[in-house]
């Protein structure tokens, strides 16, 4: 039995090309690279007892505590939500090992694997200094705190990183020393949460319980054992789930991280289970979050961390719209949707809030994050810093830029789909005949005026021909009939699968040429119609103001308001707009391109 339509391709087989989405992806790298493995691992030493932190540097000759040479006190230390007084210290790392095992796996990085097993190594010894069992980098204490009802932050949370982290260096670099030290650690969890009966142990769940959910059915997927399957049905948060099921709305302004990741175990769940509940709790969440509740242009959601009201969204911009966390989370869970049903509303979810989420919520220069994505007028974005911040969204960060090529191409029984279109190299093999297909993005450098497509190079290269059907996205935004050509010969842009351009043919060595035509568009709030958002294509436009700005002008003539401004950099196209017939100018950028400036992303629309 299979719960997919969509396979994605095997690890390694997908290689991004150089393009933004690959500077970012290094921008990242580069970040986790100049992390020391002692300042990562630096609140589990505290935790086993391993190695003290000195905050006064060269007070101590080395030897001086009694300790091993090698486990002498560092002077460093991470601060923010990794500072050794932060009740969340420690969740950090499991992120960084999650994204490491990513970038080995897609790019073959013996260097980030061997800085990420040396860490795992690591963690081994402090898990044996600790008894043999606990891994954590908090106390075992704060999980009893929680059951009492004692103030305490996510507990569960922080543990579930490491075990994450732990779970994805087995699963995707192939070290079975992490496997192993979850196997050690899973009695504690077993005997620990069997102390409570099960309305107790409901109402325990309603307090963040993080992603343990899906890192037990990881570990059921992953060998078979009871123990794992009863650990999960343990963390079924009943008190969530059956209202959902039961099509109630209980998500409006709740916690929305709270609920992301124990949905995205209920669809590990059923994947591991093919329990029929868990498959219905993940599609009603889906239609409580975003169906029936609709999202910003950005398709972000969320203010100061909590769901909107369904369709409610008005009232609810400010400067802490979009936590970047909820972004990723997001997208993770419309993945397996996509690959559950093929259908490409989850895969034009994924595209805008790539564009406009992962990718305008981290510095272009830098590499970090900002924790929320304003959207109210005159606001700016807030960036993390290397050492000093390491906010849950730090972490999903790393996360989020090393999981492109897991989004890009799927495979099909009778082909292949191209989701997303971001440059990659993809090899397979199709009925046993290799093939190689390089996506790039044709940049339309000639001409007098900005492009009015975007414009898809796919070449095919096979060891002989090989029939299969190539499928390409139809994005929500073209707005026009895609125009397809293969080696310089037209062909129809139709077929029969939603929301997607087919193409079957005999491929050996071909290059099929997609123009998707797009434009300017209005993105309307649905509780205030005569406010709108600009969108070039599937990017959301931002006026550089300080201040709320009224335009005036045509809704359905965008074009009414605003115009090309500075059209060309050099050799390249730039994505600036200005305003055109109003009382004061003001220029407009992609929102995934400001760094520092005011802006605002909606305006109020009065005809003249």
């Amino acid at each position: 039995m299979s719960a997919s339509k969509l396979k994605p391709f095997p690890a390694g087989s997908v290689r991004l090309l150089p393009s933004e989405f690959k500077r970012r992806f290094e921008l990242v790298r580069t970040f986790m690279m100049s992390l020391a493995n002692d300042n990562l691992l630096q609140n589990h030493y505290l935790e086993a007892g391993l190695r003290p932190i000195t905050f006064e540097r060269g007070h101590k000759r080395e030897g001086e505590t009694g300790l091993p040479v090698n486990r002498q006190p560092f002077d460093a230390c991470h601060w923010g939500w990794e500072s050794p007084t932060c009740q969340l210290r420690g969740h950090f790392l499991g992120h960084w090992l999650s994204a490491a095992a990513r970038i080995y796996a897609q790019n073959d990085d013996v260097e980030i694997k061997a800085k990420a097993d040396v860490i795992v190594g690591e963690l081994a010894l402090c898990q044996a200094a600790n008894g043999g069992e606990w891994a954590g980098s908090i106390p075992e204490k704060f999980l009893q705190w929680a059951a009492e009802g004692r103030p305490i932050w996510a507990p569960h949370y922080t543990l579930h990183k490491t075990l994450m982290g732990l779970f994805d260096m087995y699963a995707h670099a192939g070290n079975e020393q992490a496997l192993d030290i979850i196997e050690k650690w899973a009695p504690w969890f077993t005997r620990w949460t069997a102390q409570f009966d099960r309305a107790t142990w409901d109402q325990m769940l309603d307090v963040e319980s993080g992603g343990m959910l899906e890192i037990w059915a990881d570990m059921y997927g992953a060998t078979g054992k009871e123990q794992y399957r009863d650990l999960m049905t343990r963390y079924e948060h009943r008190h969530l789930f059956e209202p959902l099921r039961a099509g109630e709305d209980v998500l409006s302004v709740k916690h929305a991280n709270t609920t992301i990741p124990e949905i995205q175990g209920a669809a590990r769940a059923w994947e591991v289970t093919w329990g029929k509940k868990w498959r219905e709790t993940v599609f009603a969440y889906w239609q409580s979050a975003v169906t029936a509740r609709g999202y910003f242009a950005t398709g972000g959601q969320t203010l100061g961390e909590k769901w909107t009201p369904p369709h409610e969204l008005a009232h609810w911009l400010g400067a802490t719209n979009q936590e970047h966390c909820t972004v990723y989370n997001m997208m993770r869970l419309a993945n397996y949707l996509l690959r559950w049903t093929g259908d490409m509303a989850y895969a034009n979810y994924w595209e805008q809030n790539l564009l406009n989420g992962i990718l305008a919520q981290q510095h272009p220069l830098t590499g970090m994050v900002a924790y929320y994505l304003p959207l109210a007028a005159g606001h700016h974005k807030r960036w993390g810093t290397p050492t000093e911040s390491f906010w849950c969204c730090h972490g999903t960060l790393l996360q989020a830029h090393t999981q492109y090529a897991d989004n890009i191409f799927f495979r099909q029984d009778d082909g292949v789909l191209l989701s997303q279109f971001v440059p990659a190299i993809a090899v397979w093999e199709h009925n046993e005949t290799p093939i190689k297909m390089e996506l790039t993005i044709d940049p339309q450098i000639t001409g007098t005026h900005r492009p009015e497509s975007l414009t898809l190079d796919l070449r095919v290269d096979t060891a002989e021909p090989v029939e299969f059907t190539l499928r390409v996205r139809r994005p929500w935004w073209v707005t026009g009939a895609p125009q397809i050509t293969v080696d310089g010969e037209d062909v129809p842009a139709g077929g029969t699968y939603p929301g997607a351009c087919e193409v079957w043919g005999e491929w050996h060595h071909n290059h099929m040429r997609v123009v998707l035509p797009k434009s300017l568009l209005v993105n309307l709030l649905p509780d205030q119609p005569d406010t709108v958002a600009f969108m070039d294509g599937p990017v959301v436009l931002a006026g550089l103001t300080d201040e709320g700005r009224r335009l005036y002008g045509d809704i359905s003539d965008p074009l009414s308001m605003l115009a090309p401004d500075q059209e060309r950099h050099g050799p390249h196209w730039t994505g600036a707009w200005r305003t055109v017939g109003q009382d004061r100018e003001m220029r407009l950028m992609p929102l995934n391109e400001v760094v520092d400036q005011r802006y605002a992303v909606y305006f109020p629309i009065k005809k003249k």
